[in-house]
């Protein structure tokens, strides 16, 4: 008998001794224990370096109440583990795929139950099994090939930079030290709105007399949704790849535009030899905006989304919000959730690359849900400080009807617009 089919055995009879029911009581719930759950999966599952804390689960539900996944389809920790306890194969499940590891379940699980950890641990045994869905297989096989998930072009990475009007330095031509060395990674790079928020980023840094420079071409993936997809070897990979390019060349401090990224050059790069002063931009453009001259008073009613990067899983929920507060005449109102409780996108931990196949198990997408809590506030602008956000906002607020009632900006659109460096 495994340890934890004896235990549970011995809890639960405990629990029929203190009810003092008697021992044909008792041996009906031994056998309903035995007869019910399959001890061979938790303990299978429990044995992934990585995901023991799924076996912590006590089915309290407290996580269910806050999960986003569960909002839009039938979710949550707690559900996992009692579907796995009756029997569920969690590697060929598509419940493996649903979680955005957001943490809001880990903020208030009792027993700390990690699915952040649980679930690229498991993902990492489906990878290897061959059962990850084709979406993610697509963007694993092109971030190895091309240092992006999108399968673009190493060489096209800095073609944003001539649409910025400004001088953006690449540090292998500059041959000198920089103060910033601007991690500007994947959607900034290619996606036609990530290049938008580049472009009004590079303007911001120029007028602040930034001392900046960008890695261009020998920039890749930063890797962090190849980790949480299941990939650890791919991850490892550019890890390696990245810290040998950083390594080359001298700077203060790594700016980074992407929480995914920021996140893991803060608590998984150092493993690989990588130990930056890693900042968000937002966190380096928060103290820099005291005394500036704004030339326009933006009379905007606009409302913030927390990244599940950013926020829950690094604690910054100030800088955002002190850069909003810095430009004249916004006025900030906030979503019903926000700040620690605030809901996900549906991009993280992998999501971004599971749109479809999530189609068939959800009612309707995060980033909707999202939308409609942001128009509820009368907001006119929706503010976002994660590359993957406009772009997953901006269709839903298509596809929810509201388009024209709600646009979407980047941060560092809206301060740019503010400093007078944009058209708009």
């Amino acid at each position: 008998m495994s340890a934890v089919k004896a235990k549970a055995i011995e809890l639960e009879s405990a629990i029929v001794e203190g009810m003092d029911i008697g021992g044909s009581w008792s041996r009906m719930l031994e056998s309903r224990v035995l007869e019910s759950y399959d001890f061979e999966q938790i303990d299978r599952l429990k044995a992934i370096p990585g995901a023991e804390s799924l076996a912590y689960c006590f089915q309290c539900a407290k996580c269910t109440g806050v999960c986003p996944a569960d909002r839009v389809g039938d979710f949550s920790p707690r559900k996992i583990f009692r579907r796995v306890q009756t029997g569920t194969n969690l590697m060929e499940s598509p419940d493996l795929w649903t979680c955005t590891t957001c943490i809001n379940c880990t903020r208030v699980c009792p027993k700390e139950v990690k699915m952040a950890e649980i679930m690229p641990a498991i993902r990492e045994e489906a990878v290897l099994a061959g059962e990850a869905p084709a979406e993610l297989q697509k963007a694993f096989a092109d971030t190895q090939k091309y240092g992006n998930p999108m399968g673009e072009s190493p060489r096209k990475r800095a073609d944003w930079t001539a649409k910025a009007g400004v001088t953006v330095p690449i540090i292998s031509k500059e041959k000198k030290p920089v103060d910033l060395l601007w991690y500007v990674e994947c959607h900034y790079s290619y996606h036609p709105r990530g290049k938008d928020a580049a472009v009004a980023l590079a303007r911001v840094l120029d007028a602040l007399g930034a001392d900046f420079a960008i890695l261009g071409h020998e920039e890749k993936c930063a890797g962090e949704d190849m980790r949480l997809g299941g990939e650890k070897g791919l991850f490892e990979l550019l890890a390696e790849q990245n810290v040998a390019t950083l390594g080359k060349y001298q700077f203060q401090q790594l700016l980074v535009t992407d929480p995914h990224a920021f996140n893991a050059f803060r608590h998984f790069y150092p493993a690989y030899g990588g130990d930056y002063d890693v900042v968000h931009y937002s966190q380096y453009l928060a103290p820099k905006l005291s005394g500036i001259s704004f030339p326009r008073k933006l009379s905007r009613r606009v409302t913030f989304h927390d990244p599940c990067y950013l926020g829950r899983h690094n604690g910054e929920y100030e800088a955002p919000r002190q850069v909003l507060q810095a430009i004249p005449g916004i006025q900030l109102v906030e979503m019903e959730r926000c700040r620690e409780n605030s809901s996900c996108c549906g991009g993280g931990g992998g999501g971004m690359y599971l749109d479809g196949f999530l189609a068939n198990f959800q009612r309707e997408r995060l980033s909707e849900v999202r939308v409609k809590e942001a128009v509820a506030t009368g907001a006119e602008i929706l503010v976002v400080a994660c590359p993957y956000e406009v772009s997953r906002f901006e269709d839903a607020v298509k596809s929810t009807g509201n388009d024209g009632k709600l646009k979407v900006l980047d941060l560092s659109e809206i301060l740019a617009e503010a400093m007078g460096l944009l058209d708009n």
